[in-house]
């Protein structure tokens, strides 16, 4: 017969796992939280932009309080909005996601790229294989219009950059934004973004490239992090890179950190702030832990669904 210490240990072991089951799957994944940060990639002497980077809605219809929150997020005044993806969780939810994002769109100029779960619906995936090695390459038939999700961002007036480049001006800078389509399921093409890029430097020969003689300020998007697509983003000149995909780690042990990233990017940059480089260059790099989780996997622990205000800034 087990010992009274042996059963109490037993029971606080339980209680403690139910505890951590109740607070992952009912309550951390519903507290919506912005992340800050401030960088220095803007020219000397021009005013500040307010990037708000938003990714992985994984949106079902039915999930009006991340609606809410959504849409409540033009109280932060961005000046720009950046979307990295996998904005769709449910095969109708195309309505909802438009509705979410229409005040955004409508208040700043915005731009985004698809994710894998923009061309097929959700399913029920193993966990340990997720943890083990992420599938890159779906077998099935795109159960999702991606069509009809790309005109509707399009039509509300958002800016496709998917496997493409775009120049706006924000506050008095030239941007210029390269994107990817998903590495993650392969459909990023980075000859057909080149050639994006220079089509916009023909668009502008014999011309002064910014009101000031400024080069513009580049700028990358991407869905997954993938190591190769952050070095085309990087070759080409991003200053600063916009990601997502890996849910920060979507359960990350405290001490430890994510398990894993979905991807090939190390663990300790799947969620936040750090810098991607090579032996010529460098970029920020900022991995948006997203907002939602497949309606199959509804967990969060240590990991809370975020947006990200990144605030580009003049050196100081």
């Amino acid at each position: 017969m087990a010992s009274h210490p042996a059963r109490s240990t037993a029971v606080a072991l339980g209680a403690a796992a139910v505890g951590v089951l109740t607070w992952s799957t009912l309550i951390e994944r519903r507290l919506f939280t912005v992340r800050r940060h401030t960088l220095p990639v803007l020219p000397e002497g021009r005013a500040p932009i307010r990037a708000l980077h938003l990714s992985d809605l994984h949106l079902a219809p039915w999930q009006a309080n991340k609606i809410d929150w959504v849409r409540s997020l033009t109280e932060l005044r961005p000046d720009l909005v950046v979307l990295t993806g996998d904005m769709m969780g449910h095969l109708e939810a195309r309505p909802a996601l438009l509705h979410a994002l229409r005040p955004l769109i409508e208040q700043a100029p915005t731009v985004f790229v698809h994710g894998s779960n923009d061309y097929y619906g959700p399913r029920f995936k193993n966990p340990v294989k997720y943890l083990l090695e992420p599938t890159r390459r779906s077998t099935r038939t795109p159960d999702l219009d991606n069509v009809a999700i790309t005109r509707g961002l399009v039509e509300l007036g958002a800016t496709n950059l998917n496997n493409s480049a775009a120049r706006i001006e924000v506050r008095g800078t030239t941007l210029e934004l390269l994107g990817l389509n998903d590495p993650h399921i392969h459909y990023d093409d980075a000859d057909k973004m080149h050639d994006a890029a220079a089509a916009l430097d023909d668009a502008v020969a014999g011309e002064t490239r910014d009101g000031d003689g400024e080069t513009p300020v580049r700028l990358g998007v991407v869905h997954a992090p993938y190591q190769e697509a952050l070095g085309t983003l990087l070759s080409a000149g991003a200053e600063m890179i916009f990601a997502g995909h890996t849910h920060g780690g979507q359960v990350r042990v405290p001490g430890v950190g994510a398990l894993t990233s979905n991807c090939d990017l190390p663990t300790a940059q799947a969620r936040g702030l750090s810098v991607w480089f090579d032996a010529h260059r460098a970029a920020f790099l900022n991995v948006s832990a997203g907002l939602g989780n497949s309606i199959y996997a509804p967990v969060r622990f240590a990991c809370r669904p975020e947006a990200s205000l990144i605030t580009l800034e003049s050196p100081r």
